[in-house]
């Protein structure tokens, strides 16, 4: 069953590599459980299909790297971009993209999460196997406040504009 507007985000974890070792976070990959992460806070999430890959690297990814100070300013604390891929992939893919430090490269690499969600898409007829589709939702405290989820090959409601309008 897929998520709607309402629900609360289910249990789960997912990876992000850090960069700077800090308290509690060593550098390298790091499990997180998703209900600590969002305790209290207004998070702006999107998922797409894969790193690397052409709408995901030249339009997804920028968007919310270039409006991140506009979707703070409007009370949202933390961006995360979501994605069926390895948390070096994703790390490295967040450096070649700029958004260390402003969105944070989740990692569900099995696509664990993306199934809990009902977010998950079969992309085998291209070599991709089970991805998460691309969509945006916006959460507090745990709770979908809106969600974005796209046709089939589309780039039209998950974008960060399109939630800074919900703001």
């Amino acid at each position: 069953m897929t998520i709607k507007i309402g629900d609360t985000l289910p249990e789960g974890s997912l990876s992000e590599f850090i960069e700077t070792e800090t308290e509690g976070c060593a550098l390298g990959p790091n499990t997180f459980n998703v209900q600590d992460l969002v305790k209290g806070k207004k998070i702006a999430i999107f998922g797409l299909p894969g790193a690397y890959t052409p709408t995901c690297s030249a339009q997804h990814v920028p968007g919310y790297v270039k409006h991140a100070a506009e979707l703070k300013a409007k009370g949202v604390d933390e961006i995360w971009c979501i994605s069926v891929n390895d948390a070096f992939v994703m790390g490295a893919w967040g450096r070649d993209q700029k958004a260390t430090g402003t969105v944070r490269m989740m990692a569900d690499g099995n696509a664990a999460y993306s199934k809990a969600l009902g977010l998950d898409a079969d992309f085998s007829k291209f070599g991709m196997g089970t991805r998460s589709q691309r969509y945006s939702m916006l959460v507090e405290d745990g709770v979908v406040k809106q969600l974005n989820v796209e046709q089939g090959g589309k780039f039209e409601v998950s974008n960060a504009e399109t939630m800074l309008g919900q703001l």
